[in-house]
This record gives structure tokens, sequence and C-alpha cells, in this order.
């Protein structure tokens, strides 16, 4: 449900890890920073004289299984594009405003250390080794606009990564350049890890060094990077830290290889962390959140050979450690002004949100009568400075709450749940002010789950426990219903199951069954809401299979008895509507495409013969991540939506061009970060969806 968060371990394995792997990494040379020492591609600047790296280049064919033409997978072929990498200045000479007159990585480098004229790291002429590999459709798909024809793919970073190493040997002392085609990924094999253009830096397998990155020709018009940008900014990425290990799985206290920085802010938009690059998105410091209305850096364009290449801009050592002896005074590249000044360290970071207990801005009492239209939100008790948020001082805009959460019980039978008190509330008065807002005609619903908990009901002897210990929470502290926030990878669609209408995955089987059975025991005043990520709803109609989907056959088999479902429309990849054309998450477009994929049903893995059929709009709403939108943009989402009025800028078209006034409303996680900034959503939707005709 929260947005994710991935903390960079820093650097005392590296060592080890470099000893073990030696035979195959390439060249590197240590910098010593001030208290710190950073390890960096190439050899050591002190010796001066000219090192030229060998590389092997593996242009890759992408076979993806969820999207066939005549009756074969579709690929994604990135042979074609090896000429144009060759002519660019990955591999050819340019003249570049530092650095001088050479290839993109040893200017890096020279700009980095200035005084070591003589000195230079080239990448050699690359032998070619083309790969094919399959994608099963629960590890990608592809995105074709209707309009242009033109098409990108979204894959798991992971698998690929893992299929390129077990077909290309070792190669000692050689960098690996592995390239896919218009392809962009997800990490952690989680597609709501979404997205970035490849990774880099030791093949946990193999000891390659490499660098994977998509060469992007002909891409469709919401792919705003072009040609050599995402191959640039990966091995600028290696040239900082070319030990990182990108599948590094060690326990919750281990420390992965590679460099670690004093934690940085990105320019206008929040801590980076302390790699690199954000660990994330896998983001450079000269790239933005284009939320908060500040472009990130532009490609730096460079004429050469007949042809334009857009060079990513990247942050250099210097910026990180400040000037140091050693080190140039220029902060970027190859665009000094991109970034002109050093970074500014991230404030220390605190257990939970931060700031006055009390919002400084008074919450608007309701003042209209029910009229269908609901604000929903999650409580999850974080007021500011360590205070906890009593359920009663929930603004009155809220029509639903929703406690976040209740979790698996890991020292209990599998399958149980457990809820606890929040710290700092006393049971009693929690119960009690349940009941108060259950008095005022407010519906209080208890979730299961939330995000980074794993679930499963794969063992169909564990639904007892898990209907039982649902059955008590509920009835205990006296919830509407509960809230099914079960998120990857607890709910994946096993291979071979491939018809939503009859389920064979034992979880979604089981899970069905077990929430039929909580209806039933409680009646049909009892609650029950969905709240799947867009990958389990939305990125269902590109393809079926693993997390792609898994909440369709839910929601299918549910539908008679489910009260309301509210997909997230955040942390999420791009996924495509009903148009035919490709949306980014955070616009209005997107909201409104997703939805209206539930409102019209679609076909699921885009099988005419797999149509997921059409919900009734009073039990859906948009869900929504305050962080990640803006009251604009969700007050916009729910005019169009519910009235039809669309925006200005506006893309996507309605089907039902009069909206859909059934349309229950709102969802926001949290109720609680609404009121730390004041009430800014809560005043502003709340209010609108009230005041709305009501619903059909």
């Amino acid at each position: 449900m929260a947005p994710h968060s991935h903390r960079l371990p820093p650097l005392l394995l590296a060592l080890a890890l470099c000893a073990v792997l030696a035979p195959a990494a390439v060249p590197t040379f240590t910098h010593t920073a001030g208290s710190n020492s950073y390890t960096l591609f190439g050899a050591d600047p002190a010796h001066g004289a000219t090192t030229t790296i060998p590389t092997v280049l593996v242009p890759i064919a992408l076979s993806f299984e969820s999207k066939r033409t005549a009756g074969k997978p579709f690929v994604m072929d990135a042979a074609p594009d090896v000429p144009r990498i060759l002519r660019s200045p990955v591999f050819s000479s340019f003249a570049f405003p530092t650095g001088g007159a050479t290839q993109y990585v040893d200017a890096l480098l020279r700009t980095t250390f200035p005084a070591a004229t003589a000195w230079h790291t080239l990448l050699g002429q690359p032998a070619v080794r083309p790969l094919q590999i399959t994608v099963p459709a629960g590890f990608g798909y592809i995105l074709t606009s209707r309009q242009s024809g033109r098409s990108f793919a979204v894959a798991d970073l992971e698998f690929v990564q893992k299929q390129i190493f077990q077909q290309l040997p070792r190669h000692p002392g050689k960098l690996v350049i592995a390239l896919t085609h218009n392809t962009t990924f997800y990490a952690l094999g989680d597609a709501t890890v979404c997205c970035s253009w490849g990774t880099h830096g030791v093949d946990t397998a193999t000891g390659n060094s490499f660098v994977l990155a998509s060469y992007l020709h002909d891409a469709p018009a919401v792919v705003e990077d072009q040609d050599v940008q995402p191959l640039t900014q990966q091995l600028a990425q290696f040239v900082k830290d070319p030990l990182h290990d990108p599948l590094f799985a060690g326990g919750r206290n281990a420390k992965a290889p590679g460099n670690a920085f004093p934690a940085w802010m990105k320019p206008h938009d929040g801590c980076g962390g302390t790699g690199a690059v954000s660990t994330y998105f896998l983001l450079e410091p000269t790239n933005t959140n284009p939320k908060n209305n500040i472009p990130a850096s532009p490609a730096f364009a460079a004429r050469l050979n007949g042809a334009t290449y857009h060079l990513q801009n990247t942050a250099l050592l210097p910026w990180y450690t400040g000037s140091i002896a050693g080190l140039g005074a220029t902060y970027s590249f190859p665009d000094a002004r991109a970034l002109p000044n050093p970074a500014q360290p991230c404030p220390a970071r605190a257990g939970r949100p931060t700031g006055s207990a009390k919002p400084s801005a008074e919450a608007l009492a309701r003042t209209t009568p029910p009229n269908g239209h609901q604000l929903i939100g999650y409580w999850a008790g974080y007021g500011g400075a360590g205070s906890t948020i009593p359920l009663r001082e929930v603004s009155p805009q809220w029509d639903i709450v929703i406690v976040a959460f209740s979790t698996p019980d890991k020292n209990a039978p599998e399958g149980s749940m457990q809820f606890r008190t929040p710290a700092g509330l006393d049971t009693a008065q929690f119960k009690a002010d349940i009941a108060y807002l259950k008095s005022q005609g407010r519906k209080v619903m208890i979730s299961l789950g939330g995000g980074g908990q794993h679930f499963t009901l794969a063992d169909p002897k564990r639904v007892p426990n898990f209907v039982s210990t649902v059955t008590r929470i509920v009835t205990e502290y006296g919830f509407d219903g509960v809230d099914v926030d079960f998120e990857s990878p607890s709910l994946s669609i096993a291979p071979g199951d491939t018809d939503f209408r009859n389920p064979t995955t034992p979880s979604i089987v089981n899970l069905i069954s077990a929430l039929r059975q909580l209806r039933q025991h409680f009646g049909p005043q009892f609650l029950l809401s969905l709240v799947p990520e867009g990958t389990q709803i939305p990125a269902g109609y590109p393809s079926y299979g693993g997390q792609f989907g898994s909440y369709v056959p839910i929601a299918h088999a549910l539908r008679d008895i489910l009260t309301f479902m509210d997909t997230q429309s955040y942390n999420t990849p791009p996924l495509q509507g009903l148009d035919g054309e490709i949306y980014q998450p955070g616009t209005v477009d997107y909201h409104a495409a997703m939805t209206e994929l539930l409102l019209h049903g679609f076909p699921v893995g885009g099988d005419p013969a797999q149509m997921f059929p059409p919900m009734p709009a009073n039990k859906i709403a948009v869900g929504f991540l305050n962080g990640d939108t803006t009251p604009a943009i969700v007050s916009q989402t729910m005019d169009y939506l519910i009235t039809g009025k669309a925006p200005a800028g506006a893309k996507y078209k309605l089907r039902q061009p009069k909206g859909y006034p059934g349309l229950i409303g709102a969802m926001f996680w949290t109720i609680d970060a609404d009121r730390r900034a004041n009430y800014n959503y809560s005043n502003i939707v709340g209010p609108q969806l009230h005041a709305m005709p009501a619903a059909r």
C-alpha cells in the first residue's frame, strides 16, 4: 500500500566479493575522498597511460509470450541497434566540452580527474554476441500505441539479468554490455518497483562486470528519453559504482558490495539515499520527479557521424563528496550546468513522520446529507512528532475509515492474522472510538496485509486459521468489514492457470473461499473491499500471469458480495487504456483510463475470448497516494469520471461521455498524511464529492 523504500547498504562486503570475482572483473581503482574511499572503473589516474577495456556487446532479442502476432511471440530485438551504438559517443570519439575529444566514459573520468592529462580509459571495439530470451507472461509484457503502432516493453530486471548470464560464459577482464530494445524494467521481481532503463555492476553467478540497458528507437510518444541515453546512464553509474551487485540478497543487517556516499538530497525532490543513484528507480541526481513541475536536466545532444545522440547528464564524484584534493570542481557531465552546486546532505531520518501533532488548519465539517459519493481513507495512526492520532479525531469528511493493518501472525499457525491496538492508544478507548465513528454513520474497516507483508493460503488446511482469526479481530473491535490488501508477491497466478473465471492457483482459490466464509458468517451487512495494485488488475489487460492480473479472478468471483474496489493508481508501471494508448501514472489520463478498464471490462491478457465483465460504478473508487499526486489532479479526475467534464489537456476520452454518476469516489493512503498536511485533500476532495449529484 505505502510507497516502496529500499535501502542501498554500504561497502563492507565489497572487498571480499571483489577478491572472489577478481578473475572476471574489469580494472578498477580506489580514490580516497576525505575519510571515505570509492572504487571507480578504470586504471588509476595517478599512473597515467591509456587503458583499453575489452568489451562484449550482447544485443538481446526478448520474445514475449504475453503478446502474440500470427501465433508467434512478439519479439523486441536489439540487433538492428548495434550499428547505431558503434557510431555513437559510447564507442566513437566526440569533442566534449570537458574531457576532450574521446568516448563518453573516458571524458567522464577525465572531467572527474582533470589533472590526469595523459590518462585515458577507453572501451575497445566489441565482440558482438547476440542472445535470445523468452519472457513468460508473468515476467513482462508489451505495450503498443494504437495510434502510432510503436511498442515498448516492461520486463523483470532480475529475470532478464539471470537469463543473460545463464547463456553467456565468463569473460575475464571484459565489460559485458547487454542491450535490449525499447524496454523498461522493474526491480526485485515486483512490477510496482518501476521503472528504470537497466542496471549495472558485477553479476553474482559469473563474476562478469556488466551494464544492461536499452536502446530507444521509434518508441511510443510516452517514452521521453532517446537512443543511447539509457545506455550512457548505466555506463555512468557503472563508472561510479563498478562493484554494485544488483542481485544481492543478504540478510537484513548484511552489507552489500558497492560504494556508499554521504546521504544526498535530490535537487528539489527529497533524499536520494547513499548510493550513486536513487535506489527505488535507479535515477540520477540530474533527474527529478515530474510531479513537482521541475523538469529533469535535458539530455546532452551530441551530433556525430551524421546523427544526433542523446547522452545522459550525470553527477560526478565531486558532486557527492564536494571539491577536495585530486578531484575537479565540475559537478556534472557532459553539461556542467546540470548540477551547478554540490550535493546537500539528507536530514537525519526519523522513525515516523515528523511535524506538528496538531494541524494548523481546521477540518471542514460535513454539511450535506449522504449522496452515494464517499471519501475513503486508510488510517495508520501516525500523527507526527511521534504521536498517534485517535480515531475520533479523523476529519468528518472521511466516510469510510480503513484501519491499517492486520498482518500475518508469524508466531501462530500458517494463515493466521493478528491485530494489536496501535502504540500509544488504550484498547478500550480505541474500540470506543470505532463505535463513535460508526454512530455518526461512518464505516470502519480493518485492512488485511499491507505492503511488505508476505501472505499465502496455498494450503486449504490453513483457511480455517484465516477465517477464525479474522472473525475474532472483526468481532472484538467492532469493525464493519475487511479490506483485502495482499500485495505482490503474496498473490501470484501459477503457470498454466489461464482462465480467470475458473482459477486453479491454490492461494487465489483458497482466499476466495475464505472471504466467502467470512461474508456468510457475518451476513449481508459485512463490508468487503479489495485494493489491488495497478499490476494486479489493470496490468491484467496486456498480460495475465504471475503478479499481472492476480486480483482479476478474485474480483470476478466475489463481485456479488463485493462492497467496493479501489485500484491503487500509484506504485505502478505505465499501462494501456481501452483506447489502445499508453499512459503514465500520476496523470488524469491514467486515472481515467485505468478506472474505465473496470467500468467497461477488458479482454484479459488481450484475449477476446477471456472478457472480464464490467464492474458496476457503485462498486468502484479511485485510489490515490497523498505524496504522489496533487489536490488539483484528484479533483479533476473525480470531476471527469463522475460528470464527464474533461480537464484542459486531457487526452483520454471516456467511453461514456457523461461520466459515471454512480462512481463511489476516491480512496487515499493515508488519512494521517492528509492531516499532517492540514487536510489538503479531505478539505477539497471531500466537499467536492459530497456536493455532487446523488448517485442514481
